[in-house]
């Protein structure tokens, strides 16, 4: 073999072995790459699976506090006793946004007052202007709030609201519409005998109007749900996560 052969030979042997290390570089970043990929996805993974426990709702009691109809509308639900803390909730049957918290955090509210933790106390209004999607979105709120009071048993009041709930329109169409009303009510157990005549009238639609732009009034309110914790505004990001909540509500009873 003369010399320039043996010279190219040698400079063939470096190029492949160049080309052999290049190769187990590659392979050793993308092990790098997937081994990071999978912390990565575990720990993403793990974040949404503490934020989900996070914000599960609780278990319902097995029993449900006392609620005592008043006469300004609003309803108290709490064991007898019980003053404080006050859980103040202030919510619009059409509000999309409430009827998120009360999939959420509804539960954990009759719990805490079940367990002699709190004194809840709701405050149904209507919190849309009369022109928002042509009238449509506060007549829907409107119906829905005469026809809760209507209702003249406290647990038969709570039925219907979480029915009322589990049944909102959406805000764009036509809903709540009295006869569905009535057979909402019928579903959720309820007793009076007027019930369904106070309904079709919307008897207690001006006293409800009147009673929700008051209660706006006086509590600076620019939206719901607003919840208040002994008369300070709850952060949402307490009111919907179950376990904060829960331990907020805690904390104020020290």
């Amino acid at each position: 073999m003369s010399k320039a052969q043996r010279q190219q030979s040698a400079r063939d042997r470096i190029k492949a072995q160049r080309e052999t290390e290049k190769k187990q570089e590659q392979r050793k970043r993308i092990a790098t790459y997937i081994s990071v990929g999978v912390v990565a996805a575990a720990a993403i993974g793990a974040g949404w699976l503490f934020a989900a426990n996070q914000s599960q709702s609780e278990q319902a009691s097995a029993n449900l506090a006392p609620v005592t109809l008043q006469s300004d509308g609003t309803v108290a639900m709490g064991n007898a006793g019980v003053t404080a803390p006050v859980i103040d909730i202030y919510e619009d049957f059409q509000c999309p946004a409430c009827k998120q918290l009360e999939e959420t955090s509804g539960t954990t509210f009759k719990n805490l007052a079940a367990e002699g933790k709190a004194k809840v106390v709701y405050h149904p209004l209507t919190i849309f202007p009369p022109q928002m999607n042509r009238g449509i979105t506060r007549g829907n709120s409107v119906r829905a709030g005469a026809a809760a009071r209507c209702v003249t048993d406290g647990k038969q009041w709570m039925a219907y609201h979480d029915k009322l709930f589990a049944n909102q329109p959406d805000e764009t169409v036509e809903g709540f519409k009295t006869a569905e009303l009535v057979e909402l009510g019928k579903e959720a157990g309820v007793t009076a005998p007027d019930f369904a005549t106070c309904v079709t009238s919307q008897k207690h639609a001006d006293a409800y109007v009147a009673a929700s732009d008051k209660t706006i009034a006086a509590n600076s309110l620019s939206g719901t749900p607003t919840v208040k914790l002994n008369g300070k505004k709850m952060d949402q990001n307490t009111a919907f996560v179950p376990s904060e909540l829960r331990q907020a509500v805690l904390d104020a009873a020290k």
